[in-house]
């Protein structure tokens, strides 16, 4: 595993994206709760001035900090939105951000929202930063150094049978995707509760510290799951996709948490393809 790259002022990378972290939190806060224009993008997908206005923060803070590096953020969505990448050196770096998951909650007043951040080499996560400004707590982990919540070490749940999970799932934009999950909650049903969370961020970063002892979502972008890959990983967790494949920030869909129920919700789902 290559090194975090130290930045041009000589933070780490850790220290940077809680620098990130923090301002877009800030942002994020001190609009929470009042009113303002919402964007429809689709059916149940938002924006606001807010998802753009951390996004533009946290964009020129990476600029600063790591100018060769590539960005791929939700509302910029594309690669190079702080610089062309030339050195041979930097070429392979990727900062993968949302600037607000959970907009619709956000917009609502309801507190369940989150930034996200990571880095990834070759497109693999190496250090992934949830922070839910709201409730003032922050999820973070670099590769091979374990999970914190808060600074606490933490860990993803210890639940064997998928019975006595408390499943967290999120629907996404596809009807279609979204109706086949409903049919599979009602198929392993009756487990623990089930909860619907509106951040699939949040929703990983509860698997992997075990508040949900099980995750599932089919309707994912790399800012939504980049962070979690790591958080459940290094939690302790298994995160494979929605056909217990191999996971990878370009999964579109994953199921994450306590790796004996991973594998009993894997066993009774395999029969069900979710790609159609």
């Amino acid at each position: 595993m290559p090194e975090l790259p130290i930045s041009t002022s000589g933070k780490t990378a850790a220290e940077v994206a809680r620098l990130c972290a923090g301002e877009a939190g800030r942002i994020a806060m001190a609009a929470f709760g009042r009113q303002q224009e919402v964007q429809v993008k689709g059916r149940g997908n938002f924006l606001t001035e807010t998802d753009l206005a951390a996004e533009r923060a946290v964009i020129e803070l990476l600029r600063l900090e790591y100018p060769d590096h590539a960005v791929l953020s939700e509302e910029s969505a594309h690669e190079d939105a702080v610089s062309r990448v030339t050195s041979p050196v930097s070429r392979d770096w990727l900062w993968v951000v949302d600037p607000l998951d959970g907009t619709h909650n956000f917009s609502r007043g309801i507190p369940y929202f989150a930034f996200n951040i990571a880095l990834c080499h070759g497109r693999e996560p190496l250090l992934g930063l949830t922070y839910a400004p709201a409730t003032g707590e922050e999820f973070f982990a670099e590769k091979g150094r374990g999970l914190t919540v808060n600074g606490e070490p933490a860990r993803v749940s210890a639940a064997e049978r998928l019975g006595d999970c408390v499943l967290g799932v999120d629907l996404g934009y596809d009807d279609a995707r979204a109706a086949r999950t409903l049919e599979l909650v009602a198929e392993v049903w009756p487990v623990q509760s089930v909860r619907v969370m509106g951040s699939a961020a949040l929703g990983l970063a509860y698997a992997a510290c075990g508040r949900y002892d099980l995750f599932l979502h089919h309707f994912l972008y790399p800012w939504d799951i980049a962070a979690g890959i790591v958080l459940v990983r290094e939690g302790g967790g298994a995160i494979v996709d929605r056909d217990g494949g191999a996971v990878s920030i370009d999964s579109e869909g994953v199921i994450a948490g306590a790796p004996a129920a991973v594998e009993e919700i894997l066993s009774r789902s395999r029969s069900r393809s979710w790609r159609e």
